[in-house]
């Protein structure tokens, strides 16, 4: 019994790896839909590997080491090869000058940014109650958000066909993921409503945004995430 209490986030957090395997790879064969399922089952996986480690007391090293490198493939790899997705349409060319490699290239820089900041995250002891930077969950709901929502509804088309803003999109993410500016968790540090009137603004304004926008309001949940993290970033110190 102790080893299935001891083992059951761990196989959670597997659960969570294997899902975004299986989306990546499906991304790379342009099943963007199937990547989308295998995403959500990943953030479903991610968020209760933790609550149940909590729950049954079996916190353990080895699991925070697997729930990163987890991440890394579901909330890292999987974002990049959306933006390289995204931009391996323009080639070569990026400000009309022709590179001598592909632009697509560059959206791996989301990559390379999530790793960055998922080994800050894992020794730095300030975000207990807090992010500081944008968390590599949401950053993965907005990149591949635009591009899920581009092909099932032609949403944002104007940055989709546009490689300059779409490499400005990458450097943007990828300096969020590592920024100092701190970001809501979803963690009580107290139960008194004046202390978590961010979370009560967040969760209901991100219902409103489902509602009236649909499959379009999914990166905009994260664009509105971190509004509202800068309006009550007094709360989160």
């Amino acid at each position: 019994m102790n080893f299935i209490r001891n083992n059951t986030a761990n196989a959670l957090t597997l659960a969570n790896l294997f899902s975004g395997c299986v989306g990546a790879v499906h991304l790379i064969d342009g099943a963007y839909q199937v990547t989308a399922v295998c995403l959500v089952l990943s953030l479903i996986f991610d968020f209760f590997d933790g609550f149940v480690a909590r729950a049954l007391n079996a916190n353990s090293e080895l699991g925070v080491q697997l729930d990163s490198l987890a991440d890394m493939v579901s909330f890292g790899v999987v974002p990049g090869l959306a933006m390289y997705y995204m931009l391996t349409p323009f080639g070569n060319h990026l400000f009309g000058v022709e590179l001598p490699f592909g632009v697509r290239y560059l959206g791996l820089f989301i990559t390379l940014f999530s790793c960055l900041r998922l080994a800050i995250f894992n020794i730095d002891t300030e975000q207990k109650y807090c992010f500081k930077g944008l968390n590599t969950p949401s950053n993965t709901v907005l990149i591949f958000g635009l591009l899920y929502a581009f092909k099932e509804n032609n949403a944002f088309s104007f940055l989709m066909n546009n490689e300059v803003l779409l490499v400005l999109l990458t450097l943007v993410s990828s300096w969020l993921l590592v920024s100092p500016i701190k970001m809501i968790a979803m963690k009580l540090k107290t139960k008194t409503l004046k202390d978590n009137y961010s979370k009560v603004f967040l969760l209901l304004g991100g219902v409103l945004i489902l509602i009236f926008f649909g499959v379009v309001g999914i990166p905009l949940l994260v664009i509105y995430y971190i509004i509202i993290s800068l309006i009550f970033h007094k709360e989160l110190n």
